[in-house]
């Protein structure tokens, strides 16, 4: 074996959110730490995404890892600038059934201890300035939640990691072999040329899970997920606070699932509608210069077949967007930025999230679908001590 070029405790390889954060927590932990990324920065879904960390939208079991990641992403604020911005999430319900739902899901929190607060349609119209009255019937609001911007968070939460003691990253560096030596200790060889050993590796990407075990992967029930989202131009008279999600976003988050009458309500809906057909719902969060993040559409496949998917951005999606976003909000412009569209992968294990241990020493983790941003905090803390058995 060549002398490696990298030693460590863990070895991380992903630098998305769920990689950096395994990398956060097993810093606090007293280990040392090997972060490799194939790619110059994180260009997958941690930074394709809306940065809305909304526990609420969570079933059960996740949404304490959310809830335990805002404390996470409060504590990082406090020391180092992330882009966090604690200014809460509002659902905004459209109809009667949509009323319905947020006030079971109002009771399910307060059981749960999780703080919401059910909204008149006046106090939502005057929290959010431009919000149709026509559209609007309710809100369901949760202060503690928060969002960062998703271009900027991940590369300043590395920034960060950068300066700790016992860590080191190398990016531009995919891995092309992972073993476990005869000594017990895992090994990774890069297309750079560079070899890192470490006590056990943490693999958190898709792309790295596909290519190292193609046969597990091809074997795994992951999902590819691929959504399309835009951004209108900055708008600065324009006030839109915190995380916004709508109607059909009440219709689609699994917190909604656990409501007594959502069973019912899914059944009564049209199968046939263009929202159903390109899995739509419809989310807006300004960023700090004004522009407003749109979307968004979700499309499937088999993660095997993921080349199904194609890279096209779909001018109908857009626009659906822009004319749904019209009846919930009067905005002054409306002219889009940028369009674009992000791949992450799910799984439909009960668990919520793909893991799998090779060699006792080499641990995948990934498929964390939609919850990446929310969750990845809190969940990797988890994930470390059953990894270590602590």
């Amino acid at each position: 074996m060549k002398t490696a070029d990298a030693q460590s405790d863990l070895l991380i390889i992903g630098s998305g959110v769920l990689g950096a954060f395994h990398a956060y927590h097993a810093l606090r932990c007293g280990l040392t730490v090997t972060l490799l990324e194939r790619n110059p920065a994180p260009q997958g879904a941690t930074v394709r995404n809306f940065g809305q960390v909304v526990p609420s939208g969570l079933d059960r079991q996740w949404q304490n890892f959310g809830r335990e990641s805002l404390e996470i992403y409060q504590a990082i604020q406090s020391q180092f600038d992330i882009s966090m911005r604690q200014l809460g999430s509002i659902y905004l319900a459209s109809d009667d059934e949509e009323i319905g739902l947020l006030e079971e899901l109002q009771a399910i929190n307060a059981a749960d201890d999780y703080p919401s607060q059910l909204w008149t349609p006046q106090k939502c119209c005057r929290e959010y300035p431009g919000l149709r009255s026509d559209y609007c019937r309710a809100g369901l609001f949760f202060p503690d939640e928060v969002s960062v911007n998703p271009r900027i968070m991940i590369h300043r939460l590395l920034g960060y990691l950068k300066n700790q003691p016992g860590f080191q990253s190398y990016f531009d560096s995919c891995v092309h072999d992972l073993t476990v030596t005869a000594d017990g200790r895992t090994q990774a060889t890069t297309t750079d040329g560079r070899s890192c050993v470490a006590e056990r590796t943490i693999l958190c990407c898709g792309s790295e899970f596909q290519s190292l075990y193609p046969e597990r992967f091809r074997n795994s029930d992951l999902e590819t997920v691929k959504l399309q989202m835009l951004r209108l131009r900055p708008q600065q008279s324009v006030s839109m606070p915190g995380n916004i999600l709508t109607g059909l976003s009440i219709r689609r988050y699994e917190s909604f699932s656990q409501c007594p009458s959502w069973a019912t309500i899914k059944a009564a809906e049209p199968a046939d509608s263009f929202a159903k057909k390109w899995g739509i719902h419809i989310l807006f969060k300004q960023e700090a210069d004004g522009g407003i993040i749109l979307g968004d559409s979700h499309e499937y496949a088999k993660a095997s077949q993921s080349s199904t998917l194609n890279f096209d951005l779909r001018s109908d999606v857009n626009d659906y967007f822009v004319t749904e976003g019209q009846r919930i909000f009067d905005l002054p412009s409306w002219e889009i930025d940028v369009a674009w569209h992000g791949i992450y992968c799910q799984t439909g294990h009960p668990s919520g999230i793909f893991k799998q241990t090779i060699d006792d020493r080499i641990h995948v983790v990934t498929g964390i679908g939609g919850k990446g941003m929310t969750s990845s905090a809190g969940f990797a803390k988890h994930h470390l001590k059953e990894i270590y058995n602590d």
